[in-house]
């Protein structure tokens, strides 16, 4: 009502001295009314920018995330372009044709690793596995569109021919499952001492000549063989195998 009547007398024509006999009147009440109104459209303006913070919140932590997906997959190529220049620095693009892969799952039990590249990315049924590094990982064993399941050079029962050149030594290497492997059939007459490296040979035809396959560790000899056996220390840690290369064509 103070308000209308307030309204009211602005708009009446009434004469300057009474206009400003009310106007003294009621300056405090239009003072107090001004304050509030600025006030209440002050807290609505302020209501008003915490939801346009909200919002602008909102998109920064969507932006943050896609930023980091993107760190992460830049990442994971810095990583694979390092082990493929290495690998191009040990010439395997020389001796063999190469497809990269890499693993995403592994089963510790049976000594064996799926990779992320199938029959749709070329890979072969049989083709041995290594690192940028020339170590010998396994071979392939099963081939899916999309994926393919590598068998462990360590895997139980799995044999394969291999030398210690320095030696001039032959003998074969054998899976004892639970990542181990060892040595065996080699001649007793030949010298073989812990810390020799030993390396895929060309008979048998199973792997490439010249793949480092481990070191030796363990020697044992037998009065009443005529061989001796040894551990051997796989080249590769099943827990930091990330970008491997499958030879497709070594035969």
């Amino acid at each position: 009502m103070v308000v209308a009547s307030l309204f009211l007398l602005n708009l009446t024509p009434l004469s300057g001295g009474i206009k400003n006999f009310f106007h003294s009147l009621s300056a405090p009440l239009q003072e107090y009314l001004w304050v509030k109104g600025s006030a209440l459209s002050g807290f609505f303006e302020i209501f008003s920018r915490v939801e346009e913070v909200k919002k602008e919140n909102e998109s920064l932590r969507k932006e943050n995330e896609n930023l980091l997906v993107e760190k992460m997959a830049l990442g994971e190529c810095k990583e694979e372009n390092v082990s493929l220049r290495r690998a191009l620095g040990l010439e395997l693009q020389k001796d063999f044709v190469l497809l990269s892969a890499n693993p995403i799952a592994k089963d510790v039990f049976a000594d064996f690793i799926v990779v992320n590249k199938g029959s749709a990315d070329g890979m072969v049924f049989d083709a041995p596995v290594v690192t940028d590094e020339k170590v010998l990982v396994g071979r392939v064993i099963e081939v899916y569109e999309h994926s393919s399941r590598i068998q462990l050079t360590t895997a139980k029962g799995n044999s394969f021919d291999v030398e210690i050149m320095d030696r001039d030594t032959y003998g074969l290497a054998e899976g004892q499952g639970n990542f181990n492997l060892m040595l065996k059939l080699v001649p007793r007459d030949k010298e073989i001492a812990e810390g020799d490296r030993v390396f895929t040979s060309l008979l048998g035809g199973n792997f490439p000549q010249g793949l480092l396959v481990g070191e030796v560790k363990g020697v044992k000899k037998a009065d009443v063989t005529s061989f001796q056996e040894a551990d051997i220390t796989p080249a590769f840690n099943i827990n930091f195998l990330e970008n491997l290369f499958i030879i497709t064509n070594f035969r």
